[in-house]
C-alpha cells in the first residue's frame, strides 16, 4: 500500500508508525509513506496556508488555492481521505475496507478545518476517529493508519488472534489472562487451566458479552439485534 500524507508539520511522519511491526512492515515494504509539505505550494515568502474565516468567525481556515496546488501536484486518484471531527466514524468495517486499496491519499488539516471548495472539488473523504477535538489531523491519521496497516497481509504473524479481536465479532474481547497461575492473591479463572477448549470458548464469550453489555451499550444492542435477525 502506498500512502501519501500532506501535512504542514511532514516531521511528524511516520512516527510511532515507524515502530513495532507496522514499522517492521514499512522496512520490508509492505507499504509505504511519504509525507508532502503543504507550506511547499504557498504563494509567500512565509509559506502561509491559511487565512481568517469568510463570514467572521475565531481561528483560521486552510486556504484552498495552496491546498488545491499541493492536490494538483500529488494526488493522482483513489482514496481521498480528510481527518476531521465532522466526519463518518472510523470503524472496523471501514479500517477493512480502505485495507484493500493500492494506494491512500490523506489530508491532515489544522486551524479551524479546510476550505469546502477543496473537499468539494476534489471530493474528500470526511473521517473521524472519535468524537473529540485534536489539535491536528496528523494524529488521527496515525491512528487510522496503525488500524489498516496491521490488516496488511504479512504484518501480523497471527491471523486468528485477529479473529477475537474487538469489533471483530461486533462484541469486545473477553479479559486475557497469562503467568503466573497466582498474582497478589488473584488468581486465573480455573477454566482457563483446564485444557476443555469447549468450555474455554462458552466462558470467553460470556464474558465478552458481559464487557460489552457494561462498556458499549450501542454495541451490545447491534449484537442482540443481530441474534433476532
Amino acid at each position: 500500500m502506498k500512502v501519501k500524507v500532506l501535512t504542514i508539520f511532514p516531521e511528524l511522519f511516520p512516527g510511532f508508525l515507524g515502530a513495532s511491526l507496522t514499522g517492521k512492515a514499512l522496512e520490508q515494504g509492505l507499504w509505504s509513506c511519504e509525507a508532502v509539505n503543504i507550506r511547499d505550494y504557498a504563494f509567500d515568502k512565509h509559506g502561509s496556508v491559511d487565512d481568517t474565516p469568510c463570514g467572521g468567525g475565531a481561528g483560521m481556515i486552510m486556504r484552498p488555492d495552496v491546498l488545491g496546488a499541493a492536490l494538483d501536484a500529488n494526488y493522482k486518484g483513489g482514496r481521498l481521505l480528510n481527518m476531521s471531527p465532522r466526519g463518518k466514524p472510523l470503524t472496523q468495517d471501514l479500517v477493512k475496507e480502505l485495507s484493500r486499496e493500492e494506494e491512500l491519499t490523506i489530508i491532515c488539516s489544522r486551524f479551524e478545518g479546510i476550505d469546502q471548495r477543496v473537499l468539494d472539488e476534489y471530493r474528500a473523504e470526511d473521517i473521524s476517529i472519535g468524537d473529540y477535538i485534536l489539535t491536528g489531523g496528523e494524529q488521527a491519521a496515525q491512528i487510522m493508519l496503525d488500524a489498516i496497516i496491521r490488516l496488511l497481509p504479512g504484518v501480523l504473524g497471527n491471523s486468528a488472534s485477529m479473529s477475537d479481536e474487538s469489533f471483530e465479532q461486533i462484541l469486545l474481547e473477553h479479559p486475557q489472562y497469562t503467568r503466573p497461575a497466582e498474582w497478589r492473591g488473584k488468581n486465573v479463572p480455573e477454566v482457563l487451566l483446564s485444557g476443555h477448549h469447549k468450555n474455554i470458548a462458552a466462558w470467553r464469550l460470556e464474558q465478552a458479552k458481559a464487557v460489552t453489555e457494561q462498556n458499549r451499550p450501542d454495541l451490545w444492542k447491534k449484537y442482540l439485534d443481530s441474534k433476532r435477525v
